[in-house]
């Protein structure tokens, strides 16, 4: 694990442009700060050690990325951490045994960067895989107190096209409707303009229906045309 974390911090040092490095802290408007690596060279960086650090079993493996997550100094270490929960080798480790981890990661970042990557290629993946359990507790989080997993909830379909569960999703909207807070409404609008490439005309008839927010609204039909 040790030699893991110190070969990521080294991997993304060797990466970085530190005179970005403030640009985007005030862009994300994070309290912790960054090293500078941009996404592409951050990826190919990890990608190379995580290639070369394997871990052997999947309880060694929630705990490590855990470890990199709570331990972080910069947001690319916790990027990393996300990283390193989706690394190819480890797709047969996605059971439900990951939910814990996740729900740290989503509660305790608790900003959209890390919220939606989370919502759209963890969580999402874990409903598509286990739909019986995880379509109860997306219904549940997204009643939760927790903005961050109201928002996950909602994204949770985001990639799922024809594969929606359409009342599944206006189920978790749902309690959201009256937030007026922007990640909330930004949320309903995205997931709402991502069904739409499937059903416009649906989109449309909730939208119009439901009277959303203004920004919800022009989020879910962006892409409409005349809506």
């Amino acid at each position: 694990m040790n030699a893991l974390r110190e070969a990521i911090r080294q991997a993304l040092t060797v990466a970085a442009e530190p005179t970005k490095a403030e640009a985007m802290r005030a862009y994300m408007k994070s309290d912790m700060p960054f090293l500078g690596v941009q996404a592409v060279p951050r990826r190919a960086a990890l990608k190379k050690v995580f290639a070369r650090h394997r871990i052997l079993a999947a309880p060694e493996w929630r705990k490590t990325s855990l470890a990199i997550w709570r331990a972080a100094e910069y947001r690319e270490e916790r990027y990393a951490a996300i990283e390193l929960t989706g690394y190819r080798y480890y797709r047969p480790w996605q059971t439900l045994y990951t939910l814990p981890m996740y729900e740290e990661m989503i509660v305790t970042g608790a900003w959209w960067d890390y919220v939606d990557d989370l919502a759209v290629h963890r969580i999402g993946g874990l409903l598509a895989a286990f739909p019986d359990t995880m379509r109860p507790l997306m219904l549940d989080w997204s009643r939760a107190d927790d903005l961050w997993k109201r928002r996950a909830a909602i994204l949770s379909q985001n990639r799922f096209r024809h594969g929606t569960d359409l009342g599944l999703l206006y189920a978790c909207i749902e309690p959201s409707l009256s937030d007026t807070d922007f990640f909330a409404r930004k949320a309903i609008g995205w997931a709402l303009r991502e069904y739409a490439k499937v059903d416009p005309r649906e989109v449309v008839r909730y939208v119009e229906h439901k009277g959303i927010s203004g920004l919800s609204r022009r989020e879910a039909l962006r892409n409409v045309p005349d809506a």
